[in-house]
């Protein structure tokens, strides 16, 4: 009796069967992996209730959670096997004991009472990839500008995410230049930094959000556009930006006539790409226009999930989502790059106590506030250097630097506190050195703060030109004198 093993035609069967469980192992577990996410059992349910923005479905008590995503089948065939390509995307926002309230990323003409429902996560996932530079997206990740499919990158990334944990980021960088003279020397932006800039309608968001997109330092740029005109976006592209622009640019685009799950859809896609950015080394500028309208989205789906509305219509779940969107900008982790974050706020009235900009002012690093008294004078971009602060300022400041701009401050402050004497003719020169000085050197801070669209961002060193304006002697200086 041996214990050799069994053999068949001089071949030791064993051995040949682990040697063969061994080569297939790799592919099973590949084959199990496609499996668990190809869905190829499909839970769900059916549509019982169907109003102009919200689908209640009944039967997905047991697979549903607030968030899940899921396709909905218009029209119910009897017989026919689920057909993704006719359904369209939707999200629950809210369970009741009579089903999931579930609100559409498109407008529910056509469902049908008993439409089915499919939960499917796998939309909760985006799939960044560099090769996604110069190209416009739609707030589901497909292209927008007919230049073929994208190709998908190899890691997914959530898009609703938590934000890096306070402990683990970095500090912010150096300073980054913006290219628009009032910014670079007043607000100064730092790598990493979280800046809002704070407009009612028609004062110049746009216009300054193209000036920093054009003279931008950064590595590439990850633009959201939330609720965009549809006349402007062509504009946009081709103008604002243009060939060299967009070439180093993601862009995300939801126009205001889409509903209020893509344009907020939008908002958490452009960070999601900032994010695969990041974290691929790179330092990222991402510019979303606006958080505003992202704001009055959200207002949307919370009111729709029975949320009751509270200061100006918006309900509390818009203030709680508001910093688990912008706080995913800002500094990497040591090993990874950065997400320098620009937001607009559209001021309802031209209120900054407003519920949305008090709130987003409070999360940000720094605020620029234009103002329309300084727009109808023709002064643009109309940036409130006064009432404007960044934060990380005493970081961005040589000593020289910061005793021009303190200096500079203290003319602007002593000229708009006296602005209306100034007008009415009932000051007198002499009666105030600094006022005098202040009066005497506005023509040239003036010119200095005002900076054309179009205008190159190389024009000069913002310093050196503030450091020339303070130090010349402006005619009827000495006189007043």
């Amino acid at each position: 009796m041996t214990n050799a093993s069994p053999t068949f035609a001089g071949l030791d069967v064993p051995r040949a069967l682990q040697a063969i469980d061994a080569e297939l192992c790799p592919w099973r577990e590949n084959a199990l992996d496609h499996l668990r996410h190809a869905a190829l059992v499909r839970r769900g349910g059916r549509v019982t209730r169907c109003s102009s923005s919200l689908v209640t479905c009944a039967g997905l008590d047991d697979v549903a959670s607030i968030g899940s995503m899921c396709w909905i089948e218009p029209e119910y065939l009897p017989g026919r096997p689920f057909d993704r390509a006719r359904a369209m995307l939707g999200e629950v926002v809210a369970l009741h004991p009579e089903g999931a309230l579930v609100l559409p990323y498109a407008e529910p003409r056509g469902i049908m009472l008993g439409a089915r429902v499919a939960i499917d996560e796998r939309q909760h996932c985006v799939l960044p990839d560099a090769s996604w530079r110069g190209r416009v997206l739609d707030p589901l990740a497909r292209p927008l500008d007919e230049k073929g499919p994208l190709r998908n990158g190899p890691r997914p990334y959530p898009l609703h995410a938590p934000a890096i944990p306070a402990h683990e980021r970095s500090g912010t960088g150096s300073k980054l230049h913006l290219g628009v003279r009032a910014m670079d020397l007043f607000t100064p932006c730092c790598e990493g930094q979280r800046l809002g800039i704070f407009a009612g309608t028609g004062v110049g968001k746009s216009s300054l959000m193209s000036m920093i997109a054009r003279a931008s330092e950064a590595d590439i740029m990850v633009i959201g556009l939330i609720g965009e005109r549809g006349r402007e976006l062509h504009d946009f592209l081709s103008k604002t930006l243009g060939p060299e622009g967009l070439a180093r640019s993601i862009v995300v685009v939801a126009t205001s006539d889409m509903p209020p799950m893509m344009r907020r859809r939008a908002a958490y896609l452009t960070l999601t790409i900032a994010e695969a950015c990041r974290d691929s080394g790179l330092k990222a500028l991402c510019l979303l226009d606006s958080v505003t309208r992202f704001a009055m989205a959200l207002r949307e789906i919370y009111l729709a999930a029975g949320e009751p509305p509270t200061t100006r219509g918006y309900p509390p779940g818009v203030f709680a989502e508001l910093p688990r969107l912008l706080e995913r900008a800002g500094p990497g982790r040591p090993d990874s790059g950065s997400i320098t974050g620009l937001f607009t706020v559209m001021v309802e009235g031209d209120d900054m106590n407003e519920p949305v900009s008090d709130a987003v002012r409070g999360i940000l690093d720094g605020h620029v506030i234009l103002d329309r008294k300084i727009a109808e004078r023709g002064r643009f971009p109309a940036i409130d250097v006064l009432r404007s602060l960044s934060r990380t300022a005493p970081d961005c400041y040589a000593p020289q630097e910061r005793e021009s701009v303190q200096h500079a401050r203290q003319l602007l402050a002593c000229h708009a506190e006296m602005a209306e004497l100034i007008q009415l003719g009932a000051y007198k020169t002499g009666a105030n050195p600094l006022l005098d000085e202040a009066i005497a050197r506005m023509p040239r801070l003036e010119a200095l703060m005002r900076q054309s669209a179009d205008e190159p961002p190389t024009a000069g060193n913002a310093f050196d030109l503030l450091a020339a304006c303070l130090a010349s002697e402006p005619a009827g200086m000495s006189a007043g004198g």
